[in-house]
């Protein structure tokens, strides 16, 4: 090939590289711009507290871990020129390790924390959880007793508690998967279908009222009175097997197999 038809190729390979780089990077002062910048700078600790993405008191910590608070020449915080000026900043700085979501420098030798730490696979749920318990968080500002940061604490303690397990990564990994997809689920984060109606034993009063979310692995929340029950896709050979902590679904053409509370007696219920 010609030397200057070369040259041409490669200098318009770079330029749609470099438009394509261009529209991914969203624009300041957008919600993906403050996840972004979120992703970079890190304003929280991983463990579940620090300030709500995009609010005043988060860009008061972007400007602290940039290192410029209460520098000359920084635009008015939160407005149009601040969030440009942070964007270069941010652009101008080498990209973290993919590590987690939380800093490894005072992990304990051993512990969970660790594991993740060093494993590459991990730190990538880690990253997802922190990213779906931001989204969760959004949610949850609405209601009327948010109960969320002291679930996520509870997790993290249950998730500690691997090291107890024979296969401890297995145990991690799991703990992670159905976190996420809790939160998916329990917050609307995914696709949802339903609800679908169950009339049990032929009773119109007794029902169970479900809705299947698309989270990895599967989900539904299942309603029945007062009580509420998240349950998980099991395998099974035939139709589809939910199983929740003490209550299960198992549907198969039309008609479900439904069992609600410890030791209690299975219902026949078809879908109205």
């Amino acid at each position: 090939m010609h030397p200057r038809i070369l040259s041409g190729l490669l200098l318009a390979a770079g330029a749609v590289l470099a438009a394509g780089a261009a529209q991914a990077r969203p624009a300041p002062c957008t919600d993906a711009w403050y996840q972004m910048v979120e992703d970079r700078v890190r304003s929280g600790d991983g463990q579940g507290h620090g300030p709500d993405i995009g609010s005043e008191e988060w860009k008061s910590v972007i400007e602290f871990k940039l290192g410029l608070r209460g520098r000359a020449g920084v635009p008015p915080l939160g407005s149009p020129a601040w969030c440009r000026f942070i964007d270069a900043r941010v652009a101008a700085r080498p990209q973290p390790l993919r590590g987690p979501s939380f800093s490894c420098a005072k992990v304990r030798p051993g512990s969970a924390e660790a594991m993740v730490c060093g494993d590459a696979g991990l730190s990538a749920l880690d990253r997802k959880l922190a990213a779906t318990y931001a989204a969760a968080r959004g949610k949850a500002a609405h209601e009327r007793s948010p109960m969320l940061q002291a679930e996520q604490r509870g997790w993290i303690k249950s998730r500690n508690d691997c090291w107890k397990s024979e296969d401890r990564r297995a145990c991690v990994q799991d703990a992670y998967v159905r976190r996420i997809a809790e939160l998916q689920a329990r917050y609307r984060l995914v696709p949802g279908t339903g609800p679908v109606t169950y009339v049990c034993d032929g009773n119109p009063a007794d029902e169970v009222v479900a809705t299947y979310f698309q989270t990895d692995p599967p989900t539904l929340i299942a309603t029945r009175g007062d009580g509420q029950s998240l349950m998980f896709l099991q395998p099974s050979g035939s139709g589809a097997r939910y199983q929740g902590r003490n209550e299960s679904l198992w549907e198969h053409q039309g008609e479900a197999l439904v069992t609600w509370g410890a030791g209690a007696p299975e219902m026949r219920c078809r879908r109205r």
